[in-house]
C-alpha cells in the first residue's frame, strides 16, 4: 500500500509517500480501506518529533479515518467486512489501509459523506471528553472556546450550543470571528485587538466562564484563571504558546477552580470505547438531525500531505483539513 511516512523530524517536507506492508488486524481490530483521513495538530507534533506514538501504535501519522472494513481480527463482534465506518486510531491514518480498534469505530451518521465522517472522530472524541466529561458543561453554562475557528473549536461551539450552553470563542481575524458566530457563538473575540478576559466578564455580567477549553497555554493560563467563573472548570488540551508560564494560583483557590487536561492518543481502548458509545448515543442523533455538522476547510490528496500540513501551520483555515485517500 501507499502510506505517508515521517522520514525524519522536521518541516512538512519530511512527509513522503512510501510503499508499506498492509497491516494485519489483531484481536479486536478492524482493517479499513481508507477513503479519507483527517489532519490534526497532533500529527504536526508527531512530525516535528514532540509527540511520539504510544507503544504498539503505528509509526505513521493519522488519527482519524473513514472507509470500508475489509478484514476483521478475532474477537470482533459489531462490524463485519463491507461495513462503512469512521474511527479514531492510534496512528496510521495517512495510508491506503489502516487498523482500528473496534470499540473506537462508529457507523457513519446518516446523511454524512465519507469525507465528513472522517472529520468526526479526533475532534468529537476530544471535545466530548474534555468539555462535557472533564469540564462538566451543563445547559445554561457559559463556555469559552479558545481557537474557535479550528476543527476542535468549530466542534466545541456547535456541541456547546446544541446542549444548551452559551458560547464565547476567541479567533484571530474578523472572518474567523464571523464564522464562530455563524456556528452559534454568542460573541466571538478577536484576540489580536480585544482582551478576552474583559469581554468574557462583560458578556457574562461579571460572572466569568463556567467552562474554558484551551489549546493555547502560555500566557493564557493565568488569564484563564481571571476569565473563569467561581467553581469553574478549565480544560487544557494543548500548549500552542508553550507549556511553561508564570501564573497566580491564588485565583485557583479563591475561585475554587478545577484545572484539568488530557491527551487522547495514549488512553486505553476501553476508555476510547466509552467515549465512542457516549457519542453514538448523545451526539450522533444531533448530527443525523442536521443540528451539528463538521466544518470542512480544504481537502488534499494523500500524496500532498506535506501541503496539508503547511496549510494547517499557516493558520489560514477555518474548520477541518482532510486527506483524500481513495
Amino acid at each position: 500500500m501507499t502510506a505517508i511516512a515521517i522520514t525524519e523530524p522536521g518541516g512538512p517536507d519530511v512527509l513522503q509517500p512510501q510503499k508499506a506492508a498492509v497491516p494485519e488486524p489483531g484481536p479486536g481490530q478492524l482493517l479499513v480501506r481508507v477513503e479519507y483521513a483527517g489532519v490534526n495538530r497532533p500529527d504536526i507534533a508527531q512530525r516535528t518529533g514532540s509527540y511520539p506514538p504510544p507503544p504498539g501504535a503505528s509509526e505513521l501519522p493519522g488519527l482519524e479515518i473513514s472507509g470500508q472494513v475489509v478484514a476483521t481480527g478475532s474477537g470482533t463482534s459489531r462490524f463485519k467486512t463491507g461495513d462503512v465506518i469512521c474511527a479514531l486510531t492510534s496512528g496510521g491514518g495517512y495510508a491506503e489501509y489502516c487498523l482500528a480498534d473496534e470499540p473506537s469505530a462508529l457507523p457513519v451518521p446518516k446523511g454524512l459523506s465519507m469525507e465528513e465522517a472522517a472529520a468526526l472522530p479526533e475532534t468529537f472524541f476530544t471535545v466530548w471528553h474534555n468539555v462535557f466529561e472533564r469540564g462538566t458543561l451543563k445547559s445554561g453554562d457559559w463556555l469559552l472556546v479558545h481557537g474557535g475557528s479550528s476543527g476542535i473549536g468549530t466542534t466545541a461551539i456547535q456541541l456547546g450550543v446544541a446542549f444548551g450552553a452559551k458560547v464565547l470563542a476567541t479567533a484571530g481575524s474578523a472572518e474567523k470571528c464571523a464564522a464562530c458566530e455563524k456556528l452559534g457563538a454568542t460573541r466571538a473575540i478577536n484576540y489580536r485587538d480585544e482582551d478576552f478576559v474583559a469581554v468574557t466578564k462583560e458578556a457574562t455580567d461579571g460572572q466569568g466562564a463556567d467552562v474554558i477549553l484551551d489549546m493555547v497555554g502560555g500566557s493564557y493560563i493565568d488569564r484563564n484563571f481571571s476569565a473563569a467563573a467561581t467553581d469553574g472548570h478549565i480544560v487544557q488540551i494543548a500548549f500552542l504558546e508553550g507549556a511553561k508560564t508564570e501564573a497566580n494560583f491564588v485565583k485557583l483557590m479563591l475561585k475554587r477552580l478545577t484545572y484539568t487536561g488530557s491527551t487522547l492518543r495514549p488512553r486505553t481502548v476501553e476508555v476510547k470505547g466509552g467515549i465512542a458509545r457516549a457519542l453514538e448515543e448523545k451526539v450522533w442523533p444531533l448530527i443525523e438531525a442536521g443540528k451539528v455538522k463538521p466544518v470542512l476547510n480544504k481537502t488534499f490528496d494523500l500524496k500532498d500531505a506535506a501541503r496539508a500540513h503547511a496549510h494547517m501551520e499557516s493558520g489560514a483555515h477555518i474548520g477541518k483539513i482532510m486527506l483524500r485517500v481513495a
